[in-house]
């Protein structure tokens, strides 16, 4: 037959065939049932440090393997997603990809949640040459040790303060501090606050890292007293750090005029009441954005988790809804059609937009600064998505 293919088509036609014969195959999955599940292997950190993102995210996974159901699947194929609890650990996160990938045979890959665990399980998941986006990892290192499959949907770590500085910029603070945990991602942030504030001429007077755990930084605020610090920016993997500084500066009597941090989620403000008042946080997503589908996004989670949405919940959601739409374009799933799809993909999910670099390093997604005001997140940052002015801690408190 290679003969006879190889007389009548020539080479080019027979490698054609080879190939295309190829892609439908793997296009039905790995059980060989092109009606059974398309099935997403992924973890999520449903308890320890990380729990109060891994949930949310894990739950945006499964409203949008809902939405996509309801809406007939991809390739004529219901999704379905097999997630574990990973615990926000590291060893465990590299034991349950190896299990997904070499036990249950799972036919495509999702990541957990932060840059920790994703560094951990990118090797993994490289060695399989599996398509993993990656909802909520943004440490540039991580897409800087030459991997192929691995795609960065969050802004970079090294941006995720920059708003924040900004800000204080604009309102001619020049004294400030950032904290950052010693974990990737916030050493990350933090060193992008450093290096952007001292472009602006501003001064860090206080540049601080601590030990993941920490639970008294009275020495390092008793610090930011001593300066006259005017701005704290803080980065840390976990919402319990942000909370307990802000506690301490509180209980020491100790006056700044704006506190932002890497991650801006409701129970912040659920755990410090009116004491976060003026707070503010980068947000990858707000419900303000004029992205498509988010009004449906929300109503649909709120009704189904009672809870609003953080932008971890919208992160999961919006890179389930990447990979669908790289099979989509793909009419498949095999790895190297996916991978091209999504390299060439600019496209607005619920989340954010979407387009990388040959890397797979996000390049179109700034993320936005919310100010908690009159106990809600407003939009205060960039100018063009916000949804209030900015109010300095004082002017908040004296209303």
């Amino acid at each position: 037959m290679k003969g006879n293919i190889k007389q009548s088509a020539g080479k080019g036609a027979y490698r054609s065939l080879v190939l295309t014969t190829f892609m439908a195959m793997v296009s039905v999955g790995c059980s060989g049932d092109n009606s059974a599940p398309i099935r997403i292997g992924a973890t999520m950190s449903e308890t320890g440090a990380y729990a109060t993102q891994g949930i949310a995210a894990r739950n945006g996974y499964l409203l949008c393997e809902a939405h996509v159901n309801a809406a007939g699947g991809v390739l004529g194929r219901d999704i379905q997603f097999i997630i574990h609890n990973d615990e926000s650990n590291t060893e465990r996160a590299r034991e349950l990809y190896s299990q997904l990938l070499d036990e249950e045979k799972v036919d495509a890959i999702m990541g957990p949640y932060g840059s920790t665990l994703t560094e951990a399980v990118a090797p993994i998941t490289e060695q399989h040459r599996m398509v993993h986006i990656s909802p909520l990892a943004a440490t540039s290192s991580i897409w800087e040790q030459g991997r192929h499959h691995l795609f960065m949907v969050l802004p970079p770590a090294e941006l995720f303060l920059v708003g924040l500085i900004d800000l204080a910029d604009e309102q001619g603070f020049t004294r400030v501090a950032v904290l950052q945990e010693d974990s990737l991602f916030p050493r990350a942030a933090g060193g992008g606050a450093v290096a952007e504030a001292e472009a602006r001429g501003m001064r860090v007077l206080v540049n601080h890292t601590y030990q993941s755990g920490t639970d008294d930084f009275s020495d390092v605020l008793q610090r930011i007293a001593d300066e006259n610090i005017e701005v704290v920016a803080m980065a840390a993997s976990a919402l319990d750090d942000f909370v307990k500084v802000r506690q301490q500066l509180d209980a020491l009597g100790i006056q700044i005029k704006m506190f932002g941090n890497s991650g801006a989620v409701s129970q912040y403000q659920e755990a410090l009441g009116t004491a976060a008042e003026g707070d503010l946080g980068l947000s990858a997503w707000e419900a303000s954005l004029p992205n498509p589908g988010v009004a449906e996004f929300v109503a649909d989670y709120a009704e189904r988790f009672q809870m609003q949405p953080s932008f971890h919940a919208a992160g999961g959601y919006g890179s389930c809804q990447l990979l669908v739409e790289a099979v989509r374009r793909a009419g498949s799933l095999h790895t190297d059609a996916l991978r091209q799809e999504l390299l060439e993909m600019d496209h607005t999910t619920v989340f954010s937009r979407f387009k990388v670099d040959s890397r797979g390093y996000q390049i179109a997604n700034q993320g936005v600064f919310v100010q908690w005001q009159n106990g809600e997140k407003v939009v205060v940052w960039p100018p063009t998505l916000a949804t209030a002015e900015l109010q300095l801690r004082n002017d908040v408190e004296s209303e």
